[in-house]
């Protein structure tokens, strides 16, 4: 989880991803953001998040993040 907070505070460093919980719903992450923590976690993780993972509850927290990582290493 460490190394994901490290890579989300890379892409968007004004923010605190431990304690934020709404990062899509409040309009914190714009679709920019989005797309590069995306590519980050596919070359960091060996993973494809594809359009169907685009999902806003995928992407609200670093605890949602780090849940939809997992399942797709797990695929």
């Amino acid at each position: 989880m460490e190394e994901l907070i490290q890579l989300l505070s890379d892409v968007r460093p004004d923010l605190d991803f431990v304690s934020e919980k709404k990062l899509i719903d409040d309009g914190v992450l714009d679709s920019f953001d989005i797309i590069a923590i995306v590519g980050e976690l596919n070359n960091l993780y060996g993973i494809e998040i594809n359009v169907e993972n685009l999902l806003p509850e995928n992407f609200n927290s670093a605890e949602a993040i780090y849940a939809l990582v997992c399942r797709l290493q797990d695929e």
